[in-house]
Parts: C-alpha cells; structure tokens; sequence
C-alpha cells in the first residue's frame, strides 16, 4: 500500500461521533454569535441544526467537513460585521420563522383552511423557488445551509 492509498482510505472513512459532534458544536456557537444570541432567533436556528444532523444519521451519513469549515467561516464572517453575510443569514431564519416554524394555531390552520388553490399553488412556487436559490448558493459557495 502507498501512503496515497492510505490516504485516501482515511479520508473515505466515514465520521466519527466525535468529528459530527465537533462540527455541530461549532457550527451551533457560530450560529449564536451570528444571530447575536436574539430570542427567536436562536431558537429557529437551533432547531434548523438539530434537524439537519437527525436527519443525516444512518449508514449513509457523511459529514462533509470542507462544508462545515465554510460554512462556519460564513457564520463568523455573519457575526462580525453587518455585510453581506449577515443580511443573507437574516433573511434565512426570518423566512423560516415565517413559514411558520413548528408552530400550528387553530388560527392559522382556518386561515390555510379558507386560502383558494391558485393562491396555494403559488405559495408552493414560492417556496420551491426559494429552496432552489438556496441550493445553488450552498452549491456555489461550498457551504452548508437550509
């Protein structure tokens, strides 16, 4: 065996609790910092997380550390300044505290209740386009987000 193939078979393996546990540590620290620990914000972005690695544990879970990195990069680079980075990051838990998060009231489930099809079916569009944009700039930009 050559120390390329060894490397290589190294770097194939999957996480270790412990690496997922580090990345999403960190990940979370930096989500704070650059929500700037506000109340509904943190709370959104804390069960954006935790979803995001539930869903990912079985046998194929990989955790794609090149991603993580950047994405935490993102996040610090959200958290010191109000650039670019931050408004985008904003508008990520706004969009997602309004769609509702979690939160079912009898108030809204009349609300969705009495809405016609074609105004349905244009908020599926919306969200579809909106998931989309996403994709592509994590694709872009090597990052981690939803």
């Amino acid at each position: 065996m050559t120390p390329a193939t060894t490397a290589t078979t190294a770097a194939a393996k999957a996480a270790t609790n412990l690496d997922v546990t580090h990345a999403y540590r960190r990940l979370y620290r930096s989500l704070l910092q650059a929500v700037r620990y506000s109340a509904p914000a943190r709370y959104v972005v804390r069960d954006q997380l935790r979803a995001a690695f539930r869903e990912q544990k079985g046998a194929e879970a990989v955790l794609d550390g090149e991603g993580v990195k950047r994405t935490v990069w993102f996040l610090e680079a959200a958290a010191r300044e109000r650039g670019l980075e931050h408004k985008i990051l904003k508008n990520l838990v706004r969009v997602r505290l309004e769609s509702g998060w979690g939160v079912r009231t009898w108030r809204r489930a009349l609300n969705e209740s009495k809405q016609k099809p074609d105004i349905k079916q244009l908020q599926q569009e919306g969200v579809t386009h909106y998931n989309m944009t996403v994709a592509m700039l994590n694709k872009s930009m090597g990052l981690c987000l939803r």
